[in-house]
């Protein structure tokens, strides 16, 4: 990231990837239910298990799930959850300034918003490649309906779930929806990290905040506003995608034109709300912590190198 001062040292590339996938878990503890209420918002009107319930805003869609379905419901899918902040945001957080750099001409002082997007695009693609299983069972977790002391989920654990899943769909139902969710990744990847990136940049440049908390805060509420703004559309998509069940939709094209016919353009940002204070709120915890804890390992690694 930018802003560093030129007596510290440079977080290494393990540092960046450790602190990331740290940071992501913890901002993922304090905002899972905002999430868990964005996928029940965006997948309302297409599951039938659901049709008795409505739900009607953020703190609404929450209070309904702990009175029908008990105080854990919005946490359904989190050892998922941090599974996947664990393994996506080490990739596309850790390793963007590393790539950022490889792209980077040689000679160059900084690099432009081509670069820096082409660098989000890139680690945010790599990072759903990778971790898509983790993604697909969150979903499913934070989709699926319980209603009343008699009705049972389909998935008795996170374990339970890879393996029911790749056992009724095959290999290939946990990579399902992969490439929405490339498209979805890219372009948040885009938003957050080079928004992030530029805002830091000219607070830092023009000296308005030195490289603390309030330049953190700013730069990350921005960039969560920014992403929530250009991937809620692509974000629906793939929900519902990769919540429907085998046939239900041929493709994720399939997907987003049976959205519009039956539900209209506006569907596209369902969950729009709980989208903006959920990745938020989520940027400011994980890149306020990122920061911190990038600094406190290089300390750390700095105390065990030294001779004293």
């Amino acid at each position: 990231m930018v802003g560093l001062k030129p007596s510290e040292v440079p977080p290494t590339t393990a540092v960046k990837c450790l602190g990331a996938g740290t940071a992501a878990c913890f901002a993922d503890l304090l905002t899972f239910p905002l999430d868990t209420a964005k996928v029940r918002l965006q997948i309302q009107g297409e599951n039938p298990a659901a049709e008795s319930v409505q739900y009607r805003g953020v703190l609404g869609t929450i209070l309904t799930m702990v009175r029908t379905e008990g105080p854990r419901s919005p946490y359904n899918g989190l050892v998922a959850g941090l599974h996947r902040q664990m393994s996506f945001a080490s990739i596309r957080i850790g390793l963007y300034d590393s790539v950022k750099q490889f792209y980077t001409p040689k000679g160059a002082d900084n690099s432009n918003i081509a670069i820096r997007i082409l660098a989000g695009c890139t680690t945010g693609a790599m990072a759903v490649t990778c971790a898509q299983p983790t993604d697909v069972v969150k979903v499913r977790f934070q989709a699926s309906v319980r209603l009343g002391p008699g009705s049972h989920r389909k998935y008795s654990g996170t374990m339970d779930a890879y393996r029911t899943i790749a056992r009724e769909e095959g290999f290939r139902g946990l990579w399902k929806g992969t490439w929405p969710n490339i498209t979805r990744n890219a372009i948040v990847n885009c938003a957050e990290m080079v928004t992030y990136d530029i805002i830091k940049e000219k607070l830092l440049d023009s000296r308005l905040l030195t490289d603390n908390f309030p330049c953190h805060f700013v730069s990350a509420f921005g960039a969560g506003f920014c992403a929530t703004v250009v991937a809620s559309p692509v974000d629906v998509v793939k929900t519902r995608y990769m919540n429907s069940p085998p046939g239900q939709y041929r493709s994720p094209l399939d997907c987003m034109l049976k959205l519009v016919v039956h539900e209209g353009p506006t569907a596209f940002y369902k969950g729009f709300t709980p989208s903006f204070l959920r990745l938020g709120s989520w940027n400011v915890m994980m890149f306020v912590t990122y920061e911190q804890l990038k600094r406190a390992l290089m300390k750390v690694q700095m105390l065990r190198e030294s001779p004293f």
